[in-house]
């Protein structure tokens, strides 16, 4: 066992291993492993053979020191992150077998209602430790537990609430995630704000196939982080039962009495392949047969028999985890496979609260809201009027975060959180580190704490490292069946300006449409902004809420301020523009455009406002009445949001049309830096009424 400080490779006296039943009830800890033990088994012999399991990871040698760490979150508000060879730590937490084996036949119920595998492990726990939902990537559990600590802090100081003053975060890994983006960018988040989290390292020397010296030089992520500042590094052997357990103890105290984040890195073996599926050829005979030696099932009845259990007593655990396990069989056999009728439920929140993650779980009740505008005072503009809805829902809800690159003392890169910080202090109002995977997953997080995050990202393309990250939050409630899920509010700012670039001008909102889950917002004024972004922060779904940089200033997108109780609903589009002879959908910096265009012509202009959803009836309305349809966006003709429109009104208005759908877009190439360059890509105003005429004309 090695514990290594903050000077390189200096190992500090080993701690004095506690006595067998100092921390733990040694009792437990060995009918735990028993049970996971007969559950690999039976997977293994009978439900994967029979096609009644189709995805199986044995946790056989990881098992140990799992239970030992599971049993160790003893807080009502810990949470733990785990991976695919986790179940032994679900186990520790108190999961029930029927649902651990019905999640992995994918039967009704469990952790998933049959969605997804039956290794991505949840555990809402309400009353005491959370298993936080897991993804299929390697490294995704990482920033979403860096998360949850920074929201377990946020919520003991800034929120007041003593009960979360010892809890902790912990996230589980093996060695080859340590080299993922998720694990450096939450080392980074941890270390720089002394974030109470564990990362609990798994080392069983393979990814797959692939040996550990291609994870970290030298094949130790503990010895490589022994100098990294702001992070207690503890390394040793998690077939141990007694080095295991004083390990994971100094550990969780370390983390629990806010010395900062702490690195414990376990030595343990894969006795099994990475899957059912894997026969291991990659290793030689001498390398299985070494890793059977360091069974920690054998060493754990060592340690306890006779010391503390008689041979018989250990085979009454063995009987008893056996007849536990075979009642778990016929129960999980006996549940019917989830009603396909129902698949197509909680993508989104339906009116049934999820069980754990955001405001609505814990009784948030919004402030009164109307969608009737209260206008009063000068025109503002679009930065100006998301500010000061910022602002007052900073003010009335004190679970509201901003965080990003920037948006503190500089106030972002287009001022629209300008003096927030300095008004709400830096622990509701902060700047991050450069990762987006990290602020994105960090939001995870601590929307599932219980916050309300509102992270930003400065550009629409830097959203790109993010996407794991978007696209696993988005389908978190659905995938969990409505056990969890994590509001937030993502501002993006994006689009051309006075110029445009590959890098800062790219729309492509097509892509969050895309990734199920996600609620879309783009609105072209300062009055629409303000209503969608409080309809946004006080909903319970995650929303992009985009920002367009050619309307952020822009005279014709300025509004007086609609009121602090103004909210849009999503999904609504507006009538800007009424007419008869076609209809013209659109949204974002081109509703300027096809509102000028329509100027002395019979023209409706739609501006759809959202995305996700987006209003069909009114478009479909529109159209049947005018019996044509022109659909102009920002975004590139191929594959763009248009085409959903298209498709649409084709298929539903077919018998109404009275010339073909028709859309103006971007050509499928970047945006272009110059202005002449850009201007003669985006749909200019002269364009747009030549393709009206054209159809009018049809």
């Amino acid at each position: 066992m090695t514990v290594i400080q903050k000077k390189p490779r200096q190992a500090a006296p080993v701690p004095a291993a506690p006595a067998p039943h100092a921390a733990y009830d040694w009792q437990r800890v060995a009918y735990l492993m028993l049970v996971s033990r007969a559950l690999d088994e039976l997977e293994e012999t009978r439900l994967v053979p029979e096609r009644k399991v189709l995805y199986q990871f044995s946790a056989r040698g990881h098992d140990l020191a799992q239970i030992l760490l599971g049993l160790s979150l003893t807080d009502v508000h810990d949470a733990a992150c785990g991976y695919y060879r986790s179940r032994p730590m679900l186990l520790a937490l108190g999961v029930d077998l029927a649902d651990a084996l019905g999640s992995s036949m994918a039967r009704a119920g469990g952790y998933s209602d049959g969605r997804d595998i039956g290794v991505v492990f949840n555990h809402p726990n309400v009353g005491g430790a959370t298993a936080l939902p897991m993804c299929g990537g390697v490294g995704a559990q990482y920033t979403p537990t860096a998360g949850w600590a920074q929201a377990v802090e946020y919520r003991a100081r800034v929120m007041g609430d003593a009960s979360f003053a010892r809890s902790i975060s912990v996230v589980m890994g093996g060695d080859g995630s340590v080299a993922t983006n998720g694990f450096w960018s939450a080392l980074t988040i941890a270390t720089t704000q002394k974030l109470p989290m564990l990362f609990y390292i798994e080392d069983n020397g393979f990814g797959i196939s692939v040996p550990s010296t291609f994870q970290t030089p030298g094949a130790d992520i503990a010895r490589n982080l022994a100098s990294f500042q702001g992070l207690h590094v503890l390394s040793g052997d998690g077939c141990d039962p007694q080095q295991s357990a004083a390990l994971i103890q100094q550990a969780i105290a370390h983390v629990r009495d806010r010395q900062g984040p702490c690195l414990l890195r376990l030595k343990v073996p894969r006795l099994q392949g990475h899957s059912f599926q894997d026969t291991q050829a990659y290793k030689s005979a001498a390398t299985v047969k070494r890793e059977w030696s360091r069974d920690p099932l054998p060493r754990l009845r060592d340690f306890l028999v006779p010391a503390s259990l008689s041979a018989h007593a250990w085979e009454a655990l063995e009987r008893s985890a056996h007849e536990a396990v075979e009642a778990a069989r016929e129960a999980a056999e006996a549940r019917p496979v989830s009603d396909p009728q129902q698949v197509t439920r909680h993508v989104f929140f339906e009116g049934e609260p999820q069980l754990r993650g955001g405001q609505h779980p814990e009784g948030y009740v919004p402030p009164p809201v109307s969608e009737t505008p209260t206008p009063a005072g000068q025109r503002l503009n679009m930065v100006a009027a998301i500010r000061r809805t910022l602002d007052h829902e900073l003010a009335v809800n004190e679970r509201v975060a901003l965080f990003g690159e920037d948006v503190g003392p500089k106030g972002g890169v287009h001022a629209v959180t300008l003096g927030l910080q300095e008004k709400y202090g830096a622990e509701r109002v902060f700047d991050t580190s450069l990762s987006e995977e990290g602020i994105i997953g960090r939001a995870v997080g601590m929307a599932l704490a219980g916050l309300m995050p509102v992270p930003e990202i400065q550009f629409r393309k830097y959203a790109d490292p993010a996407m794991e990250q978007i696209n696993d939050c988005g389908t978190m409630r659905w995938r969990t069946h409505n056990r969890f899920a994590a509001p937030m509010v993502v501002r993006i700012p994006g689009g051309f300006f006075k110029c445009g670039d590959p890098w800062h001008s790219q729309t492509n909102e097509v892509q969050f449409v895309h990734s199920p889950g996600w609620r879309v917002a783009v609105p072209s004024n300062a009055e629409d902004a303000v209503g969608l972004l409080r309809t946004a922060l006080r909903g319970n779904d995650p929303v992009i809420f985009f920002e367009h940089r050619a309307m952020l200033d822009a005279a014709s997108a300025r509004r007086p301020y609609p009121g602090d109780d103004f909210v849009l609903p999503f999904g609504k589009a507006r009538t800007v523009v009424a007419g008869d002879a076609l209809t013209l959908v659109t949204w974002g910096a081109m509703v300027e455009r096809c509102e000028a265009a329509a100027e002395g012509r019979s023209v409706e202009v739609i501006d759809l406002r959202t995305l996700m959803p987006w209003d069909r009836e009114a478009v479909l309305a529109s159209v049947n009445r005018t019996h044509r349809c022109l659909i102009v966006h920002e975004d590139l003709g191929t594959a763009g949001f248009g085409a959903e429109i298209a498709a649409v009104v084709a298929e539903q208005a077919f018998l109404q049309l009275d010339a073909p759908v028709a859309r103006l877009t971007m050509p499928d190439i970047p945006s272009p830096h110059h202005p002449t360059l850009m201007e003669f890509v985006l749909p200019s105003v002269a364009r747009i009424q030549a393709k009206i005429d054209e159809l009018v004309g049809f």
